[in-house]
């Protein structure tokens, strides 16, 4: 029995420090495209929208992370964006601006 929680308990913190991994590469990627295109990244954060099991490039079963943020333009209104990583590899992040995409960016990893 204690074996059991042991493992469950270390899978939890697995899953846990795997998710704070993808989610500081989330926050790198974003930063970076931002002070690319001379955009503020807004809050300095991404949120978690939606995680599902996907399989890598090399067929291995990975967690898609699909994360919001707010970004702007000369202090006006907020936008919004997403990036999206399968495990720790950035495969698609997106600035859409007024209906355009002002950024897109996407590796062979992604859907679509």
């Amino acid at each position: 029995m204690e074996i059991g929680l042991i493992a469950a308990l270390a899978g939890v913190i697995a899953l846990w420090a795997a998710g704070m991994r993808a989610r500081e590469a989330a926050i790198a990627a974003v930063r970076r495209a931002c002070r690319r295109d001379g955009l503020q990244l807004l809050d300095e954060t991404v949120v978690l929208d939606r995680m599902r099991p996907a399989r890598d490039r090399d067929g291995r079963m990975r967690w898609r992370r699909i994360y919001r943020f707010e970004f702007t333009q000369l202090s006006e209104r907020r936008q919004e964006g997403t990036v999206e990583l399968i495990g720790p590899r950035l495969v698609a992040l997106n600035l859409e601006m007024d209906g355009y995409n002002l950024h897109e960016e996407r590796t062979t990893d992604s859907e679509g």
